[in-house]
C-alpha cells in the first residue's frame, strides 16, 4: 500500500474512534440538548464561503468542521421531547449496522454479489409478509422509504390491473388524509392529476366509505375505469387507520388494486395490543412499511411488500447481456427484478442486527409505549378548561389546541401557532401546528422510546405557562 494511503488510513482510524467516543457522550446526554440547535449568523457564514479546494486539506481540520459546524446544528429528531416529527430516534445498534454495512459496502443487487445479505433480506420480508398475513406467493423487497415503495407498489398496480388503452380513463382514489407521496408517485408513472380523487374523511379523520363508494359508482356511469384505492395505516396528521376491511371488499368487487401506505403505522402489527387495530390489512395487493418511522432505524429503511411477487416481477424483471453472468445463483429472481434500482445498498443490515440483539417483542413493546404515552396527552389536555381534544390518540399520535370560549377561530388558530413557536423556540420541546378540519391544532407525536411520563407531562405544563400569558 502507498505509504501515503497508509498513513491517511490510520489517521481516519483514529479519528473514528474519537468519534465513536463522541456519539456515546451525544446519546448518553441528548436529553440535556435543547431540541432544535440552530446554526449562527456566523456559522452559515463560514459553510457558505466553503469551496471545493484544488489542494488537499487535513483530515484533521475537516472532520472538527463537520462535527462544529454541519452535524452540531441540526434538528435533533431523535431528542425523546422531539414530538414534531414521525421518525423515532435510531438506536445505536442500527447506527452500528450503518457503520458495518457502510465499512465493506456491499452490492445489494443479486445473490451471486452477496448470498448471505441475500438471505438475510428474504427472511426479514418473509416474516414483514406473515405479520401482514400475506401467503406464499407475496414478496418484496428494502427501499429507501415509503415514497419509493409507494412509487414501486402503484408501478405493479397500474400494469397487473390496467390495459395499455386504459391509463387515459383510469381513476385512483385516496384520502383527503393520504400522505403527499402517493400522488407524487402517481404523477411520476404517468398519471394527470384528474384522474385522482379525493375522497373526504370521516369524523375520526379516516376514508369515508360511503363517499368512496358514491365516487366509484359515478366513476364508473361515466365511462372511466376505477383502478386503485390507496389506504393509510397511520395517517401523518392524526395517527388514523383507514376502514380496510370495507375498502378490501370494494376493491375485490371493482376488480380494483388495493395499496396501503403503512409507512408509519404498518409497525403495530408487532405490537400485541395494536395489532388488532389493522385487521383487515391481509386483503390489500400491496403495502409500504418504514422500518426508520417505529422500527427504531437510520434512515434509508423502507421496505414495499406485494401479495403475489410476480406482479413486481412483471413490472421491473430486466436481463441486459451485461447482468448475465449475474444470474447464475439463488432462485432466479435478483433484488433488481422487483424494483426500479439496479446498484443498491444492504439496507436490510441494520435492521437484521437491531431485531436479532432487541427481539421482536421488546421492539413491540417499543410501539406500546408510544401508544400508551399519547393517550396520557389526550387525558391531561382532557383536563384543561380552555383545551380540546381534536383527534383522538392513535398510533402514538394526538392533536389539540387551545380554545378559550367567547373567542373565534381566527383567534384561536393564531395563539396556537404561537404556543407552538414559543415551544420550540425555547428548546425544551418541539411541537408542530397541523390543520384540521380548518383548525390550526397542536400535534404531538409520541414514538420516542426515550420519552417518559414526566418529558409529557413538562410539556403540557409549559403549554399551559404560554396560554396563560397570552
Amino acid at each position: 500500500m502507498n505509504s501515503a494511503v497508509h498513513e491517511q488510513n490510520n489517521e481516519i482510524i483514529a479519528l473514528m474512534r474519537d468519534f465513536v467516543d463522541y456519539v456515546k457522550d451525544f446519546y448518553e446526554h441528548l436529553s440535556d440538548y435543547p431540541v432544535i440547535r440552530s446554526a449562527d449568523a456566523k456559522v452559515l457564514e463560514r459553510v457558505s464561503r466553503q469551496t471545493i479546494p484544488d489542494a488537499e486539506r487535513p483530515l484533521c481540520e475537516v472532520y472538527q468542521e463537520l462535527l462544529q459546524d454541519v452535524y452540531s446544528n441540526t434538528l435533533l429528531a431523535q431528542h425523546p421531547r422531539s414530538f414534531s416529527c414521525i421518525p423515532s430516534t435510531a438506536s445505536l445498534l442500527s447506527w452500528m449496522g450503518d457503520v458495518m454495512t457502510n465499512a465493506f459496502n456491499p452490492h445489494d443487487s443479486c445473490w451471486i454479489n452477496a448470498p448471505a445479505i441475500a438471505l438475510i433480506e428474504q427472511k426479514l420480508i418473509r416474516w414483514m409478509c406473515d405479520l401482514a398475513g400475506y401467503p406464499e406467493e407475496g414478496g418484496g423487497l428494502f427501499v429507501s422509504g415509503a415514497s419509493m415503495a409507494n412509487l414501486t407498489a402503484l408501478t405493479a398496480a397500474r400494469d397487473a390491473r390496467l390495459h395499455w388503452d386504459e391509463r387515459n380513463i383510469a381513476v385512483i382514489y385516496v384520502s383527503e388524509q393520504t400522505h403527499a407521496s402517493v400522488s407524487k408517485g402517481l404523477h411520476i408513472i404517468g398519471f394527470d392529476r384528474s384522474q385522482i380523487r379525493v375522497i373526504p374523511a370521516d369524523a375520526d379523520f379516516r376514508m369515508d366509505m360511503e363517499c368512496l363508494a358514491q365516487a366509484v359508482a359515478e366513476d364508473l356511469r361515466i365511462g372511466k375505469r376505477p383502478f386503485a384505492v390507496v389506504a393509510s395505516v397511520g395517517t401523518t396528521n392524526t395517527g388514523s387507520i383507514d376502514p380496510l376491511t370495507e375498502i378490501a371488499a370494494l376493491c375485490r368487487r371493482y376488480d380494483m388494486w388495493m395499496h396501503i401506505d403503512g409507512a408509519f403505522g404498518a409497525s403495530a402489527l408487532l405490537s400485541e395490543q395494536q395489532r388488532k387495530n389493522l385487521a383487515g390489512i391481509a386483503y390489500s395487493d400491496s403495502l409500504s412499511w418504514d422500518a426508520h418511522k417505529w422500527m427504531m432505524q437510520t434512515y434509508g429503511c423502507g421496505m414495499v411488500l406485494v401479495r403475489n411477487q410476480a406482479t413486481l416481477v412483471h413490472s421491473f424483471a430486466a436481463h441486459p447481456e451485461y447482468l448475465r453472468d449475474s444470474e447464475s445463483g439463488g432462485t432466479g429472481i435478483e433484488f433488481w427484478d422487483l424494483g426500479p434500482e439496479l446498484t443498491r445498498p444492504a439496507r436490510c443490515l441494520k435492521l437484521w442486527l437491531t431485531l436479532q440483539v432487541m427481539g421482536a417483542k421488546k421492539m413491540g413493546e417499543v410501539i406500546d409505549h408510544a401508544c400508551n404515552l399519547a393517550q396520557l396527552v389526550e387525558w391531561e389536555i382532557d383536563k384543561l378548561p380552555d383545551w380540546e381534544i381534536v383527534s383522538h390518540a392513535q398510533l402514538g399520535i394526538v392533536n389539540f389546541r387551545y380554545a378559550p370560549a367567547g373567542t373565534d377561530e381566527s383567534e384561536r388558530n393564531a395563539w396556537n401557532r404561537r404556543i407552538s413557536k414559543e415551544i420550540t423556540a425555547g428548546g425544551f420541546a418541539q411541537v408542530f401546528t397541523t390543520e384540521l378540519h380548518d383548525k390550526t391544532v397542536l400535534r404531538m407525536c409520541t414514538i420516542n422510546p426515550q420519552t417518559t411520563e414526566s418529558d409529557i407531562l413538562n410539556t403540557i405544563r409549559n403549554f399551559v405557562i404560554l396560554a396563560g400569558s397570552i
